[in-house]
């Protein structure tokens, strides 16, 4: 509801800006055109993840990690940042946050284990690992029109170094910082908790004092839920295993996802006619992002962006590279990513500053709860399973990781990007 609210807002101020003219009106059609069919794609994908969800897909899986863990935790861990990265890379960060969460949370107290280094895995790899692909963040959509509709192919060529890199050093922070938590077993034959192992709380703790925590009492067992349809289960895999392959195909990503959408729909109509409802469709993130949108498009066009390059520089040197990447990092934690990237867009105007900025705007997030999307999605999907998250501590953590994986990861696009060491 808050983020409807704040859609509402920005669309009424939107069109203030257009009826006052400080935002003309053709501008407005070149950014209708521009983003209609992103957000077609956004839409489908949500209702096609949701679907896909309903039908037990997600739980099917979180049910075989659990197994495949052999009682290991940190092999479980490494199979669920594994299973994060490629929802990332694949559904969207967006995805990850919303139905991921949940089965992460589900699954580490299933095996008792502490909640807080999964779901600090799951919020990290949400943000960082959604580098690689088009689809993989709404900025990756706006960067691939920037840069006259690049595919997919040469997309992940231009950022496949970046991507590697931003997924591991979360993960190594996260290693190091809970290596004792991740080292215990847990008992693959039951789900009760193993015996020593903490499902209540768990914590970052710095000078003393524990700056991070998540508790929660234990869930209700996933496996006394409802037994999934299992021609609905099949169905929905079929349709998700032949959708991926689409999306990175080239053909304009809202085709294949609409289709995929009625597909599941109809398959839903069928059998649980019941799941269909307008709520699939995001609405308050649509219309908060055609707020966003329209506001920072006419703050945009009044110069907004001059300013912003006096801090973001210009150059493909290293350290060019990195001053942009920090800006956008700066302006997604003080703002949103969103913004950010579209206020630093036209400051971008080689694939070199493109992947720089994508890398700030996407990597640079996890300081600041409302840095993007999908990390305010994870918060609401952990207070509705009573797991708290303290945001001073996660602040803390973020301060550490975000400017290491930035610098690191800008790092592997000077040598490996246009113009690198190894191009």
């Amino acid at each position: 509801m808050r983020l409807a609210i704040i859609g509402l807002v920005l669309l009424i101020v939107g069109g203030v800006t257009v009826a006052t003219g400080v935002l003309p009106v053709p501008e407005v059609f070149v950014l209708v055109d521009r983003v209609a069919p992103i957000l077609g794609f956004v839409v489908a994908m949500t209702v096609v993840t949701e679907l896909v969800s309903e039908a037990g897909a997600f739980q099917w899986i979180a049910r075989r990690l659990r197994q495949w863990g052999r009682g290991s935790s940190v092999l479980l861990w490494l199979l669920l940042a594994l299973f994060a990265t490629l929802s990332t890379v694949f559904l969207s960060l967006d995805t990850t946050a919303v139905l991921l969460t949940p089965v992460v949370v589900t699954v580490t107290r299933q095996a008792g284990l502490p909640v807080l280094p999964f779901a600090l895995t799951t919020v990290w790899l949400a943000n960082t690992a959604s580098l690689l692909l088009p689809i993989s963040n709404l900025t990756n959509l706006l960067a691939q029109h920037s840069l006259n509709g690049i595919s997919p192919a040469g997309f992940a060529q231009l950022m496949w170094a970046p991507s590697i890199i931003a997924v591991l050093v979360p993960l190594a922070f996260i290693a190091v910082v809970f290596r004792r938590e991740l080292f215990k077993s847990y008992a693959t034959g039951s789900h009760r908790p193993a015996s020593g192992a903490k499902s209540g709380s768990s914590s970052v703790s710095g000078s003393g004092s524990s700056s991070v925590t998540a508790s929660g009492a234990a869930s209700r067992n996933a496996d006394g839920a409802r037994v999934p349809d299992k021609v609905l289960l099949s169905g929905s895999a079929v349709v998700l295993l032949l959708v991926l392959p689409a999306l990175v195909s080239g053909i304009a990503i809202w085709i294949p996802s609409a289709a995929a959408a009625v597909v599941l729909a109809l398959l839903f109509a069928i059998r649980r006619p019941k799941v269909l409802k307008v709520s699939l469709i995001p609405w308050s993130l649509l219309l908060f992002t055609c707020g966003l949108f329209l506001v920072v498009e006419a703050t945009r066009y009044v110069g907004a962006s001059v300013l912003i390059g006096q801090v973001a520089g210009q150059g493909e040197g290293f350290w060019e590279l990195l001053r942009l990447a920090m800006t956008g990092a700066l302006g997604s934690n003080v703002l949103n990513n969103l913004p950010a990237y579209l206020l630093a867009e036209p400051l971008a105007g080689t694939q070199a500053r493109m992947a720089a900025l994508l890398i700030g705007v996407n990597a640079g997030p996890l300081i600041a709860p409302w840095a993007s999307l999908a990390t305010l999605l994870w918060h609401d999907r952990l207070t509705r399973m009573n797991v708290l998250i303290k945001w001073p501590g996660y602040a803390l953590s973020g301060l550490i990781v975000a400017p290491v994986t930035i610098l690191a990861s800008v790092a592997g696009l000077a040598i490996v990007g246009p113009g690198g060491l190894f191009r």
